[in-house]
């Protein structure tokens, strides 16, 4: 269906085209796949794309092509796969098969207006976000049952953000996936083509690309330019009239591997047009000079419209007779400007092309042919699903009242299909537009006024996890508040502009505008806008720690809301109530109470309340030291976010990470990971929330990526999730490696990067803490062996310094109560490595802090049990150490946890624990005559470079020698790989008395 068909051979490619076709002919079996198609501008994606469909087609398979379009900075939700679906409803074969799914009719435009209950986030269509992705993957499932599939989509760089997050579904959870049981899977295959060389740093399609790329049944095939011999043919193939030897190889050097280059650059010396231009838009400017001019106007209005235009809209948009049309369009078809569809459509052969024409029109030109699009296009009838069609050329030509309308229209269709991205960029253009429209054609009613249409956008910008967005436009919609503005409405923009503020961590201006809000509406007599700002008043307090006034204004605020009976109001107070009184959410009277405000929100209807109380139950028992109880809650506020499209708001993503952490913390790793990729099919990954828990187990297993992923988080502008993984990720990492002061560094750079603007150090402190340590304390047992004090007292003092802030933590927790048995494990872990830095050792401290990991993390309960056996081997107490490193040991193999396990293994091996295949050999492994040399001077406690100069090597080198020599002797420290080769005599007793 709407293949394109070419004149030009098909000309090299061979490799490529051999794995497509392989992977289609797997399709056609029942295994579904995915390519992704990556090359530059011009290198020949479209052909060989082509040249596979045609091949699809002749041998059975159906194949459909959808195209992403640029429409500027708005984008048409779900383009490409709306196109599918109009050219599968064309096909009588799929007619049972597209009746039996209603999404066809609501993606087609038939399916009716967006409900509309006043409430913008349940209208957003949450619950018809997550069925229309369903049900397109069911569709393309059952239509694969029909016939096998070939499912092109071109041009993804241009696709909107809807499309792309359909695509991540269909990829990640949908129709790639076997069926339950040993059935048939789906004959269905995806080639998906982009540019590579559009994709800037920032290009949405980067992380969607990375994402997909990981997938099993997803693969990436990058097309490189074609060699010269290739090139060489192409252009002796394009035209009867053979060129001349040298300007075969001018155009070979020219096109340098690029077939359209080629192509253009031949025809332009076929076209005799003299003085070979030296950029690509000039070539073709020059060829389209060289038309009839009614063959270049066909070229001009064309290129207005996009890169693919209908032959009917064309044709009423030129308003030529048929036959001077069809003779104009032959031309530009014959010379290879345009390319014509067997769907009644032309498109340009390739989008520079487009470009450079469209450049070339005159101002007034381009406006005069946006204006006769939009119109033909509103003549058709006002159809939402052309909205942002007619909204783009509408702005292009100058109309601005219809412009604004048309934008209004797409907005709310966004809205409908539950695209809030593009609902956004939607409503930014109407809010661009405001001023320059006439009042009097400005929208009128409720919700028309530009304040209100602001946070409207604001919330959209929520919606679609962008909270710097919805902070910068409630600031806005603020700063369109006049003096004469009614109070409830300046009272309500600034109670929104403090949540807002709140969700980005500027809890100082969350707390100033929080109490404005308050300032500006009396309390008596009592109104529904004095409670709801006096509710986030109460957040922003508590946030910035001043519980006194949060706890007082609750409870007034409660009171009020009970004789007013706003049922969702109370439940709101009752949540911060629980965090501020008694012990908090994770004492039995919290919980109960916030199990009264969750009934109460799903009573008052309101979403975001009900997500807050569950989330809030949920860290509830996970601070009590019950992360099993924290599931269920988990579980239910997902799936009440799913349904009112809350995913992406902050309570669901706060419980995305919880239940990932509780996931890990558990030891169910491979489930952990498993619904992180399910997280990320439905929704773009979040800064850390979706990913932090499944990089924890990735480094925990060894895998290399996951530091450089960790890093790949700091990238661009601030965000404290992805701060705070990263500084656990980095921090661990560090420590891991014996780098005390990387892992000191980077624990520092994160607490003060995650410190809020009212000076308050995060919770988290106390696990950075515990995780920097271990290098820490090893530094100055290390030094203190070595016979260097000084650098010992330091290291014990860096490590007293960085416990005191720990603690002070600990005890605080971000109630204002202390924290809870995780909190508690994690100092009981750092205490007892401060000790190890100041004087040894202590088995009393760990086996504290093993108690208090005993029902906190399965993972790190086996990395203390370890630290606690050496301390024991270290006391004589030999049998304790081989209990203590065999549990560690059995719980890192049912982890994987690779490094664990390597490290439990030297040390029973070099500890002489086991006799079984964890104790190893009698005697480690021989050393070399170098290594010999090297461990001498270790045993002198000289450091790399000195032992390099001492050898006459580089301190690089002498570096590697002693990790050969670490690994052969199973030390996990120098100062350990000196004790074992004084017990193995690999060093007599007085080489080292001179040290």
């Amino acid at each position: 269906m709407s293949q394109t068909v070419f004149s030009t051979p098909f000309i090299g490619r061979e490799a490529e085209l051999a794995r497509l076709l392989g992977v289609l002919e797997r399709a056609r079996h029942g295994e579904a796949r995915a390519v992704l198609l990556a090359g530059d501008a011009g290198v020949g994606k479209t052909r060989v794309l082509g040249e596979v469909a045609a091949r699809a087609a002749e041998s059975g398979l159906t194949v459909l092509t959808g195209h992403c379009v640029d429409l500027g900075d708005v984008g048409l939700p779900y383009l490409p796969f709306t196109e599918i679906l109009g050219a599968l409803a064309a096909d009588e074969r799929f007619a049972a098969v597209l009746r039996a799914h209603p999404l066809v009719d609501r993606l087609l435009g038939a399916g009716g207006a967006a409900p509309d209950d006043g409430d913008p986030a349940r209208a957003a269509g949450g619950e018809g976000r997550l069925r229309l992705f369903e049900g397109m993957a069911a569709l393309l499932a059952d239509l694969s049952q029909v016939a096998p599939l070939l499912l092109v989509l071109e041009d993804l760089h241009w696709a909107d953000q809807s499309s792309r997050d359909l695509l991540r579904f269909l990829l990640s959870r949908g129709f790639l996936q076997r069926p339950a049981g040993e059935g048939r899977g789906h004959r269905l295959a995806v080639l998906a083509s982009y540019r590579a060389d559009d994709l800037h740093r920032r290009h949405p399609l980067r992380p969607l690309l990375a994402e997909l790329v990981r997938l099993p049944a997803v693969e990436r095939l990058e097309l490189r330019p074609l060699g010269d011999a290739e090139v060489t043919r192409l252009v002796r193939s394009l035209e009867e009239r053979p060129l001349p030897d040298a300007t075969v190889r001018g155009i070979v050097a020219r096109a340098e591997g690029n077939a359209f280059y080629a192509e253009e650059l031949s025809a332009a010396a076929c076209a005799e047009a003299g003085g070979m231009p030296s950029g690509l838009a000039d070539l073709l400017l020059i060829r389209v000079e060289q038309l009839p001019d009614a063959a270049q106007q066909v070229l001009r209005t064309a290129a207005v419209a996009g890169r693919r235009v209908e032959h009917a809209l064309l044709r009423d948009a030129m308003g030529l007779p048929d036959d001077e049309l069809e003779s104009a369009l032959r031309e530009a078809v014959g010379r290879r400007l345009l390319a014509a569809g067997d769907d009644g459509t032309y498109a340009f052969r390739h989008a520079l092309a487009r470009e450079a024409v469209y450049a070339d029109l005159l101002p007034g030109e381009r406006a005069r042919l946006h204006g006769a699009f939009a119109r033909l296009l509103a003549g058709r009838g006002r159809r939402a699903e052309t909205a942002a069609e007619r909204a783009h050329h509408y702005r292009e030509s100058h109309d601005l009242l219809e412009a604004l309308t048309a934008s209004l229209e797409a907005a709310d269709h966004a809205q409908h299909v539950g695209a809030p991205a593009e609902e956004l960029r939607h409503l930014e253009s109407v809010l661009d537009l405001w001023e320059s429209v006439p009042a009097e054609g400005l929208p009128a009613g409720e919700g028309g006024d530009r304040v209100t249409l602001t946070l409207r956008a604001s919330a959209a910008a929520a919606r679609a996890g962008e909270a710097h967005r919805a902070v910068s436009l409630t600031r806005a919609a603020l700063a369109g508040v006049g003096q004469d503005a009614d109070s409830e409405l300046a009272a309500r923009v600034r109670y929104t502009l403090a949540g807002t503020l709140m969700n980005v961590d500027s809890l100082t201006a969350a707390f100033a505008y929080s109490s404005e809000a308050l300032a500006m509406i009396p309390a008596e007599p009592p109104s529904p806008t004095w409670v709801w700002a006096a509710a986030t008043h109460v957040l922003a307090a508590r946030q910035v720690g001043d519980f006194g006034t949060a706890l007082r204004v609750a409870r007034q605020a409660l009171e009020v809301a009970e004789r007013l009976d706003l049922t969702d109001a109370r439940a709101d107070l009752l949540v911060s109530l629980a965090n501020l009184e008694g012990e908090g959410r994770r004492s039995p009277e919290g919980r109960a109470r916030l199990k009264e405000a969750r009934e109460l929100a799903l009573r008052g209807g309101n979403t975001s309340v009900e997500m807050r109380a569950l989330f809030t139950l949920a860290m509830g028992a996970f601070e009590a030291g019950e992360p099993q109880e924290c599931l269920p809650w988990l579980a239910e506020g997902l799936d009440r976010a799913r349904r009112a499209g809350l995913l992406s708001s902050l309570y669901p993503l706060e419980m995305r990470y919880l239940q990932l952490l509780v996931l890990y913390t558990l030891g169910r790793w491979d489930e952990c990971l498993r619904t992180a990729a399910a997280d990320l099919a439905v929704l773009p990954a979040s800064g850390g929330f979706a990913v932090g828990p499944a990089l924890y187990v990735a480094l925990a297993r060894g895998e290399r990526t996951a530091v450089e992923r960790a890093r790949g988080l700091l990238e661009g502008g601030f965000d404290w999730m992805a701060t705070l993984v990263a500084g656990i990720v980095l921090t661990d990492a560090a420590a891991s490696n014996g780098d005390p002061e990387a892992a000191v560094a980077r624990l520092r750079s994160s607490v003060e990067s995650l410190t809020d603007d009212a000076g308050t150090r995060p919770d988290v402190t106390v696990r950075l803490t515990a995780l920097a340590l271990p290098a820490v304390a090893d530094a100055a047992c290390e030094a203190r062996h070595a016979g260097d004090e000084a650098t010992a007292r330091r290291w014990a003092a860096v490590a007293a310094e960085l416990l005191e802030p720990a603690r002070a933590v600990a005890l605080r927790g971000g109630t204002g109560a202390p924290q809870g048995p995780e909190g508690r494990a994690w100092l009981a872990r750092a205490e007892a490595e401060c000790a190890w830095a100041a004087v040894g050792p202590d088995p009393a401290l760990w086996e504290q802090a093993v108690a208090a990991f005993g029902q906190v993390d399965v993972y790190e309960l086996a990395r203390c049990r370890l630290r606690y056996a050496q301390t024991l081997l270290t006391a004589g107490r030999r049998e304790e150490a081989a209990v203590e490193a065999g549990a560690a040991r059995e719980t890192a193999v049912r982890l994987g946890a690779g490094p664990l396990r390597e490290r439990a293994d030297a040390l029973i091996r070099r500890g002489r624990l086991a006799d079984g295949p964890a104790g190893g050999r009698d005697r480690p492994a021989s050393l070399t005559a170098r290594e010999q040399e090297v461990l001498r001077l270790l045993g002198l406690g000289r450091s790399n470079r000195q032992i390099g100069e001492e050898l006459f090597i580089s301190g690089k080198t002498a570096s590697v020698h002693v990790s050969n020599i670490l690994a052969k002797l199973g030390a996990a420290s120098r100062t350990e790989a000196v004790a074992i080769a004084y017990r193995e005599r690999l060093l007599e007793p007085e080489a080292g008395a001179s040290g």
